[in-house]
């Protein structure tokens, strides 16, 4: 979330009063709501900010009986701006208390505002935390949840799987508390924000706990030999794919004992001075500066930068990248909510996909095929693909609308992430023009063969009508786009919590009525 929404937008909210509302013209050019990558930006003509969760619902009634749009929005985390609305939009930031912790039936009940971090410090004490984390923690309840966020592990679902109950304010019903006998409960655990605005959400705990993280840097070869005992074996396990390098970064964590009986477990990496040498070695050969106080992601920033679509150049970062990985193996021992999240870079043009791949015992290697094909389509058009190609695994949702919704618990889902980073002002314009080509690539050779969908807080906008209809298409050939559609209808019937976005995806709730 940008600066200018977190201190001007919601400094002002708190010092005004609860329910503040701004019109265009106190929206001035440093005021505008930025989304975290710096990627969408909007205006929209009145913003709530509510400090309690009737006044959030309050103010979906009025727009229900005014017809009038207003979309709920979260961090503003989401790379696609999903949450944005310039006709309206109403924030949950302050709606963000952690209401109950269940100890004894390992329950937390939060607003929809409160973010991850929070609840994780307000669980910490009783001896819980939560079962799997996305990679940042400073998201909100709320969008954690809607857009169906996940971490990784194939025995692990995305993160709605962890929510048993929630309190949400629908335009045509009011408030309603869900939970899974309500019909409606399931198709609203990843609702998109556009069946309700979800007030508070009670989510299923574990005992907090270490886990041993090791860090390995594999060849393609052995990635792909390695591949179902490291998914089978471990908890969670990651790998990150470095184009036109031969190295994958493997990152597993599991569950480990606290010490004294934990002890000499770990076999740290050596100092990071020393791990950060070949990005700062390359930094100074190329510009003179040493990157003194720079951290990982800050060097690779800084590298990019130079020339980010200079294929030669890119190469040589990422090779850097690969040699700052190997020197960073190694085995370490920390609480999981330290290690389940994990630094993203700055600004950044972000697409994920999500696709079936088997189950645990009869694996169908179409994650490994998929980044085969991916990398040869990188390295034989000479795409300057930058480090990482992120690919993680997750067992089935049973949210219809989860990317990896399934009704077979055994199924296990590959989710992918192609990136590019906005590290100068000055080349923005050509880096998102290289990106939009990359990930056309992608739509185009690949998602189809493989029944991929994006991730929800990834989709953008389509370009023009042709596309719109494939998109719909081909999320019509995954989802049940019609009976969401129904839900929709029944649940906001005025389409009040909708966006251009979402318009052009989704089939309109008034479809419902045929389906």
């Amino acid at each position: 979330m940008s600066q200018r929404w977190r201190l001007s937008f919601l400094g002002r909210a708190a010092a005004l009063g609860c329910a503040t509302w701004y019109p265009a013209a106190l929206l001035d050019d440093e005021e505008e709501i930025v989304n975290w990558s710096g990627t969408h930006a909007c205006r929209p003509r009145v913003v709530y900010a509510p400090e309690s969760t009737s006044e959030a619902a309050a103010i979906v009634a009025k727009h229900h009986a005014e017809r009038r749009p207003v979309r709920p929005c979260g961090s503003a985390l989401s790379p696609n701006g999903l949450a944005f609305s310039e006709a309206g939009m109403l924030n949950m930031a302050l709606c963000d208390r952690v209401l109950e912790v269940d100890a004894e039936r390992r329950l937390v009940r939060a607003e929809a505002g409160a973010r991850v971090e929070q609840v994780l410090e307000a669980l910490a004490p009783h001896g819980l935390t939560l079962e799997n984390l996305a990679s940042i923690a400073a998201q909100q309840i709320g969008g954690f949840v809607q857009v169906g966020a996940h971490g990784t592990g194939a025995t692990l679902p995305p993160v709605d799987e962890q929510v048993v109950a929630m309190r949400v304010a629908t335009p045509a019903r009011g408030i309603v508390e869900l939970r899974p006998d309500d019909p409606d409960f399931a198709m609203c655990r990843v609702g998109l924000g556009a069946c309700g605005v979800v007030l508070e959400a009670t989510l299923r705990c574990v005992p907090k706990h270490l886990v041993r993280e090791r860090v390995e840097v594999l060849s393609r070869q052995e990635a792909v030999a390695r591949r179902d005992a490291i998914i089978r074996d471990n908890r969670h396990a990651r790998y990150m794919w470095i184009p036109h390098v031969d190295a994958v970064v493997c990152v597993t964590n599991n569950p480990t004992l606290p010490p004294p009986l934990g002890d000499g477990q770990g076999c740290p990496p050596p100092p990071l001075e020393r791990r950060l040498e070949p990005l700062r070695t390359l930094l100074y050969d190329l510009s003179g500066r040493d990157g003194d106080g720079l951290n990982f992601a800050e060097l690779r920033d800084e590298l990019l930068k130079l020339g980010p679509l200079d294929l030669a150049h890119v190469r040589r970062v990422n090779e850097a990248e690969a040699e700052f990985w190997r020197r960073s193996q190694g085995v370490d021992v920390a609480d999981s909510s330290l290690k389940l999240n994990f630094e993203c870079g700055g600004q950044q043009w972000v697409n994920e996909c999500c696709f079936p791949t088997g189950t645990l015992a009869a694996p169908d290697g179409a994650d490994l095929r998929f980044m085969l094909d991916l990398l040869a389509v990188i390295e034989a058009e000479g795409i300057p693909a930058p480090a990482p190609i992120e690919q993680r695994w997750t067992a089935a949702s049973r949210s219809p609308m989860s990317p990896a919704s399934s009704s077979d618990d055994q199924e296990v889902f590959s989710w992918v992430g192609i990136i590019m980073y906005l590290s100068d002002d000055h080349t923005r314009g050509e880096v998102t023009a290289a990106f939009d080509e990359y990930k056309q690539r992608c739509e185009d050779l690949l998602w189809p063969r493989y029944g991929a969908v994006e991730h929800w807080a990834k989709i953008e906008l389509p370009r023009d009508e042709a596309h719109a209809a494939r998109v719909r298409a081909r999320l019509a050939a995954r989802f049940p786009t019609h009976a969401f559609a129904a839900a929709r209808a029944r649940l906001d019937p005025h389409s009040i919590l909708t966006n251009p976005l979402l318009d052009a995806v989704m089939p309109p709730p008034a479809q419902s009525s045929s389906s």
